[in-house]
């Protein structure tokens, strides 16, 4: 079943939406470093995995292209901006941006959205998006909802402890790590080389923010944890738990 918007014709996507009872989800992700073992884009592909594999189990529902770019990573969740390769906008151009796909599909028809997230450091940028595409289609005459959701929120403690037998560092210090070279291992294997993975400690950070970011906070590799221990099996647990709450969330 053909779920995602940019590979349908245009009139098959006009009868999809045009009675405003098809929701639409975007993944929101970013381009940023994710350690010498993998790929700039695992934030851009992992939300977009799964919103097309709940878009296919559900019914219902299109995926539409994945915006990319995301808020600018930061030292303590996503290794800091100043590695090349991490490619970020601005808060304002993201919100922005947002905003306009969504008002966009509303003059198409939709009247529901999901945005799937996948980079941490996006949430408040689409909190503002979409509470603003609401109130102006609402001073347009048009209701619309939109639903917001970062995929890491479906991930019950059972889960963890099977992916993290040894015990779990904690959401803050996991970029690059088990569980998102896990679900990459399981999607997109070619784009990562267990080869090149660095086995780090956690990263340990003061208790502050500091202007400019100090590079001297974050390992080496870009990755604030260990990525050694993962497989494409826990890639597996994750996303099928995340999947099947998700499928049955949107049913």
């Amino acid at each position: 079943m053909n779920v995602r918007i940019e590979n349908m014709d245009w009139m098959t996507y006009r009868d999809r939406v045009g009675n405003g009872e098809c929701k639409v989800a975007i993944p929101v992700g970013a381009i940023e470093q994710h350690g010498p073992h993998m790929s700039l884009n695992p934030d851009v592909l992992i939300p977009q995995h799964i919103a097309c594999q709940v878009a296919e189990k559900t019914g219902g529902m299109l995926v539409a292209p994945p915006i990319a770019y995301g808020y600018k990573s930061q030292v303590k969740s996503g290794g800091g901006n100043f590695f090349p390769g991490t490619t970020c906008v601005s808060s304002r151009a993201l919100e922005e941006y947002v905003y306009d796909v969504i008002l966009a599909f509303v003059e198409h028809g939709s009247r529901e959205f999901i945005l799937i997230n996948g980079h941490f450091e996006n949430s408040m940028c689409l909190v503002e998006a979409a509470d603003r595409a609401v109130k102006h289609a609402q001073l347009s005459g048009v209701e619309i909802k939109v639903i917001l959701l970062s995929y890491w929120d479906f991930i019950s403690e059972a889960t963890i402890e099977m992916v993290f037998p040894d015990g779990f560092s904690g959401w803050a210090v996991e970029h690059g790590g088990v569980l998102e070279t896990s679900i990459m291992l399981k999607i997109h294997p070619e784009l990562v080389d267990m080869s090149r993975a660095i086995d780090t400690p956690p990263a340990e950070f003061p208790p502050y923010d500091v202007f400019p970011p100090n590079p001297d906070w974050v390992p080496d590799s870009g990755t604030l944890s260990s990525p050694t221990k993962a497989t494409a099996e826990k890639g597996k647990w994750i996303l099928d738990e995340c999947i099947a709450k998700m499928s049955e969330t949107f049913r």
